[in-house]
């Protein structure tokens, strides 16, 4: 296989509601009440960590019979700490993301703990939402487009 593009589109809604489509599935996001929004679904950092989480559990499923892992379960337990002085207030030295995340993998098998560490490394260097994130990635604005 070659390069993949993927697309997505973010639409602003109702207060901080955010619908955004990718293919033929639609997601509405928004913040919490405490960040002035409505609740009416996952903020864009949650949705982030369920990107991860999603994405080590796909490594896995992909990759555990080549790895000679067999599991009942996997699942991952994700959370992450963001200063929100740093994103409502724009104050010096916060960054307005997530200073750090930290995980959780549940795996249900009878393999031994060093092949299952082993795996779990695995799973953090093939995972591409892993990579993004702790590898970073250029973010290129192509345009503008003002419609009247």
């Amino acid at each position: 296989m070659a390069i993949m593009t993927f697309k997505a589109e973010s639409r602003l809604k109702d207060g901080l509601s955010v619908e955004s489509t990718a293919g033929k599935f639609t997601v509405l996001m928004d913040e919490p009440e405490t960040l002035r929004g409505t609740d009416t679904g996952m903020n864009p950092v949650e949705m982030l960590l369920c990107s991860l989480g999603a994405c080590q559990c796909i490594v896995a499923r992909l990759f555990a019979r080549a790895q000679r892992i067999e599991f009942e379960e996997f699942r991952v337990e994700l959370e992450g700490d963001l200063d929100t002085d740093g994103f409502l207030r724009g104050r010096d030295g916060l960054r307005p993301g997530l200073s750090e995340i930290r995980y959780t993998l549940h795996i249900k098998t009878g393999t031994s703990r060093e092949k299952v560490e082993d795996f779990a490394a695995f799973i953090k260097k093939r995972c591409p939402v892993s990579d993004v994130i702790v590898n970073g990635t250029n973010i290129l604005q192509k345009d503008v487009v003002t419609e009247t």
